[in-house]
């Protein structure tokens, strides 16, 4: 029973989180493999500029950078008075956990 006890505890807890991954096992451990939720993106160009997340848009000084959720085949895009902009990029697995240049995608 406490067994039980802890495994639907442990798994209400993954739950929070989509990016993890829980299994149980035949000996009843769990196992989790844990993906990063999010990426960073810096602006290491020589303006400020403006973005949209996929989620609000974002203000980003030269030199800063801002956390994105790592939804992956969502597009960051440029910011124009409140409205989405052009396409800068698509968000791709291989982002995940990574610090990301903006200059890349210019």
């Amino acid at each position: 029973m406490k067994i039980l006890c802890l495994v639907i505890c442990s798994l209400s807890l993954f739950s929070f989180s989509p990016s993890n991954v829980v299994s149980l096992e035949e000996n009843n451990t769990i196992v989790s493999e844990v993906s990063f939720a999010s990426f960073s993106l810096v602006n290491d160009t020589k303006e400020k500029v403006r973005i949209y997340t996929g989620s609000g848009f974002v203000s980003l000084n030269k030199g800063s950078k801002t956390s994105i959720t790592c939804n992956t085949g969502k597009e960051v895009r440029w910011g124009n008075d409140g409205k989405k902009g052009a396409v800068i990029f698509k968000i791709d697995s291989d982002m995940c956990g990574k610090t990301i240049k903006l200059s890349k995608f210019l």
